[in-house]
């Protein structure tokens, strides 16, 4: 093991214009450890960008289509936690195994919108816990607070806003890839004498907070989405997508989990 002064002042010769070979026989590091280090530099090697949010101008994170999808995800299906063994806080999103194209396509995103952080998945019953740590978790995710996050309120910031607006489909993904799901229902009807099965499809979006279920509508609303109010309990609460042309939008730019 070497440590990172050490792997700086051998990244440093190379980058210099230095041959591997040489560089390793003045250091004693094999070129073959040297080469894994050009390849795959750690984290603590890379100069690390800075949070969109702590800089002294603030500004929205990028790229800002990843970072919508992902904001659906967590406000869907994800948490923010820091136990107590850990330093910084980290985001989890409960992803099924039914669906392992959904779960490729949240980790790429969360690759996107934290490029020097390291993904990493924990295998729970029937399901994935896609997890990233992170301390500015919070500035890129506000909604973020103590208990559930259908027992606090929920609302968007600004910058968040404009981008949710930007990019409403990644928003209405990211949601859909977590709490909702494209079914076929059936229904029989008489014709001709002879009773037939016709089926159609559905999205539903199922979630127990009203502010975020506001988010679903306002996303849909825009995009030109009909909806409905379905299936209501004390629980939860379930949007209807069902019109022909507004299930051909949503099979446009969502389409079934895979």
């Amino acid at each position: 093991m070497y440590d990172v002064e050490t792997r700086q002042r051998a990244l440093a010769l190379v980058a210099q214009g230095r041959s591997l070979n040489s560089v390793s026989k003045q250091t004693g590091i094999s070129r073959a450890a040297i080469r894994s280090w050009q390849a795959r530099p750690t984290p603590r090697l890379r100069r690390l960008a800075p949070c969109a949010r702590c800089r002294p101008a603030p500004g929205a994170p990028d790229p800002a289509d990843s970072y919508a999808y992902v904001l659906g995800l967590y406000l869907g299906d994800g948490c923010i936690t820091r136990p107590p063994q850990h330093r910084t806080a980290s985001l989890r999103i409960t992803l099924d195994d039914a669906w392992p194209g959904v779960q490729q396509e949240a980790a790429a995103a969360l690759r996107a919108v934290f490029p020097d952080n390291a993904i990493g998945w924990a295998r729970k019953v029937g399901c994935h816990d896609l997890k990233v740590y992170s301390k500015h978790l919070t500035c890129l995710f506000p909604q973020h607070g103590p208990g559930k996050k259908h027992e606090r309120p929920i609302a968007l910031e600004a910058w968040q806003q404009t981008i949710v607006t930007a990019h409403p489909w990644e928003f209405i993904r990211g949601l859909i890839h977590s709490d909702g799901s494209r079914i076929t229902n059936w229904t029989e009807k008489m014709s001709g004498g002879q009773r037939k099965r016709y089926e159609y499809p559905r999205y539903f979006f199922t979630n127990s907070s009203a502010d975020i279920i506001a988010l679903f509508t306002d996303a849909l609303d825009r995009v030109g989405v009909e909806w409905k109010s379905a299936h209501q309990s004390r629980v939860a609460r379930n949007i209807s997508v069902s019109r022909k042309a507004s299930v051909a939008l949503m099979d446009l730019h969502v389409g079934p989990k895979h």
